[in-house]
């Protein structure tokens, strides 16, 4: 770390937080409970009438609470009773307690309730704490929360991954009229907020006890990741999509470090905290593990109406403003990071590849009054955090790939690439909604970035010299940068426009299903012959098709038989890529079907049923059954469509010769819908 910053950064924190009034004889925080019925409770301190917090005091009650943005109550409600200090909320404010046809929405999926109640402040440094808070009734009577932390969120999440991974192990829990949680404060101060979960049912608060928790040790360290979408591991449901948080630990010895990721859609710095995920994060850990933090592509969201969950002026809305995102950063992670023992890593998140100007790709985070990635860098600056910028090295590398191998790989879509499925439906037939999607990515694009990351990591660890753990725990190859060890399966020659399949040919050849030549090439536009295509499926799957074949060139057609009979030897019902998002749609063939399905409507099925192909005929006498079936099951397409755009051609080509890349973007769909759905999708063998 540099002396000068690290003195500056020391003595901000001593000046913003003094020493509370609970302190013992070591200036630790001592043990408190705050009692504030008419009972006697040993040890306890007795509040004996509704009074404002003071800082010298170290306690009181707060009218503004520290959410942003803030949310306001009023003391004047509070009356001190024998049983507690009690609030009937008789009037209330809620914001977006309807949806936008008018329907309630229940306080799960409210993002801007405010139920009143009360908020009762106490002077803490930035640490572990333990906390509870006795309420007469309970759940049924309230709702708690911790520094502007989302209730329900608090108590309900049990994952933080989509494959149930990686548990909350730090929930809040209720136990009769006792509310615990342990909590990981940045601020100078914990807030506890009890409001009235209904209207004219009164609140009545009994006790708050807060104890100091100690820094958690261990022996190997673990990297935690945290971010957005962009970070997340994603599941064969959701093939090919991949974040680089999923393919990191690729690139470590994870016999000397873990690799965690807590990263998830959809999260803003915003939401990350109030979840409770950064919590449960530094709760966790231990001290010497590190946390890397990513976030931007939500932070931008402004919300089109007021209270919607992209809001930033909803309470839990995740969009943010440039200052709540400094704030989040400077006040809520990093000094709580550091308090816990860790080492906070900040990473720029990389440019979304919609902003190509004059050959070169640009930041796309420039919009007026959301510049994150500056906010980011200036946060580092100001409080000596490393940093890594894969904002400008994702833009320099998306250049030096050019426009066409970049858009290969985000989440751009033709139909046949893939069975798995988005929110909106199934991939099978392209995009549902209709569009390259360039803030995501495929795997092929997240190990890039993966790499672009550890080789940042590296780089700072000369300057910041508690990173070198983290970088002697990264494999041989990495730490010398032998990037071809590390990656095998990247081929030479699958560049520019060679590259619209590189996400498939890179999975085969990492798979060890297709293999690259002496000189490290692929060969994308080689004609496939049918032995090699059979003899790749049987290893893919594990199976024996029982049959000769032979080295003439693979066409379309003998391609469809192979893929049906493997199919059939693998499967003896359909799997749920066929049947779990289809619901009760009714078959292409059907004169009712309508081909323009939305939502989660969106079908695996081809969009245009047999009966309209227009080349049947071209199809050999021995292949038009299996054709036919295969057809009908999506295990070939016609490839008359376009990346982008949900839609099938009428044409199949039977007699076509396939390619090398075809054969790869044929192997890739089979490889995924023979996968189970609910396992990540970056396993390799």
């Amino acid at each position: 770390m540099k002396l000068k910053k690290a003195v500056s950064v020391i003595m901000a924190m001593v000046f913003t937080m003094s020493v509370p009034v609970f302190a013992g004889a070591d200036g630790e925080f001592k043990d408190i409970t705050f009692n504030f019925t008419s009972e006697y409770i040993k040890g306890s301190r007795v509040i004996p009438e509704v009074m404002k917090y003071d800082f010298d005091r170290g306690y009181g009650f707060v009218e503004k609470t520290t959410s942003m943005p803030e949310r306001t109550v009023s003391m004047g409600k509070i009356e001190k009773t024998d049983e507690g200090f009690r609030v009937v909320e008789k009037n209330v404010q809620m914001f977006n307690t309807v949806d936008k046809n008018g329907a309630h929405l229940d306080i799960n999926k409210a993002t801007g309730y405010n139920y009143g109640g009360m908020v009762f402040r106490v002077k803490a440094p930035a640490g572990g704490y333990h906390i509870e808070v006795n309420v007469a009734g309970g759940s049924e009577n309230a709702l708690l929360s911790v520094n502007a932390m989302q209730t329900y969120r608090l108590e309900t999440s049990k994952y933080w991954d989509a494959a149930k991974l990686v548990p909350n192990l730090h929930p809040a829990v209720w136990d009769g009229d006792v509310w615990s949680f342990d909590y990981a404060n940045g601020r100078d101060f914990i807030d506890i907020e009890i409001e009235a979960k209904e209207l004219n049912k009164p609140v009545v608060l009994r006790t708050i006890s807060i104890s100091a928790l100690p820094v958690n040790e261990s022996e190997k360290s673990t990297v935690y990741l945290l971010g957005d979408s962009t970070l997340k591991s994603y599941l064969f449901e959701e093939a090919p999509m991949c974040g680089w948080g999923q393919v990191f630990d690729r690139l470590f010895d994870t016999d000397k470090i873990n690799i965690v990721n807590y990263s998830m859609g959809g999260r803003s710095v915003k939401q990350m905290y109030q979840e409770g995920r950064l919590n449960d994060v530094l709760m966790t850990g231990h001290r010497g593990d590190f946390v890397l933090i990513q976030s931007g592509h939500n932070d931008e969201k402004k919300g089109g109406d007021i209270g919607m969950v992209s809001d930033p002026t909803a309470r839990f809305g995740v969009g943010s403003t440039e200052a709540m995102y400094k704030e989040y950063l400077e006040k809520c992670y990093i000094p709580a990071i550091r308090a816990r023992g860790m080492i906070p890593v900040l990473v720029t998140p990389m440019t979304r590849a919609s902003k190509f100007e004059n050959g070169e790709f640009k930041n796309s985070f420039t919009t007026k009054d959301r510049e994150f990635v500056k906010v980011m860098k200036n946060a580092a600056e100001e409080m000596n955090v490393p940093l890594a910028d894969l904002n400008t090295l994702s833009c320099e590398y998306l250049t030096e790939i050019g426009y066409d191998a970049a858009m290969a790989l985000v989440m751009s879509l033709e139909a046949g690439e893939t069975p798995g499925k988005t929110n909106s439906g199934s991939y099978a037939n392209g995009h549902p909604d209709n569009k390259i999607d360039t803030t995501h990515m495929k795997e092929a694009l997240a190990k890039q970035y993966a790499r672009i990351v550890a080789e940042e990591i590296k780089r700072l660890s000369a300057e910041y010299t508690e990173l070198v753990p983290m970088t002697e725990a990264m494999t041989a190859d990495v730490r010398s940068g032998d990037w071809d060890k590390v990656y095998p399966e990247v081929c030479a020659d699958v560049t520019g426009k060679d590259a619209y399949y590189r996400n498939q040919i890179e999975k085969m050849v990492q798979l060890g299903i297709m293999t690259k030549d002496e000189n490290g090439n692929f060969r994308p536009k080689d004609t496939m012959t049918v032995y090699e295509y059979a003899a790749a499926i049987e290893k893919l799957y594990g199976i024996d098709l029982n049959r000769y074949y032979g080295s003439e060139p693979l066409t379309r057609e003998v391609m469809a038989d192979i893929n049906l009979k493997a199919y059939n030897a693998k499967y003896t019902e359909k799997p749920d890529y066929m049947t779990k998002y289809n619901g009760t749609n009714i078959t292409p063939d059907d004169p009712e079907y309508d081909p323009n399905l939305v939502g989660e409507e969106a079908q695996y099925y081809p969009l245009a049923g047999y009966g309209a192909i227009t080349d049947k005929a071209e199809i050999s006498p021995e292949y038009r059954n299996s054709v036919e079936e295969a057809y009908e099951l999506g295990l070939i397409r016609s490839e008359d469509s376009e990346r982008g755009k949900m839609e099938n051609g009428l044409t199949l080509d039977p007699q076509g010769k396939v390619t090398r890349e075809k054969a790869a973007k044929s192997l890739y769909f089979m490889y995924v819908l023979g996968s189970d759905i609910n396992t990540e999708n970056d396993i390799i063998g």
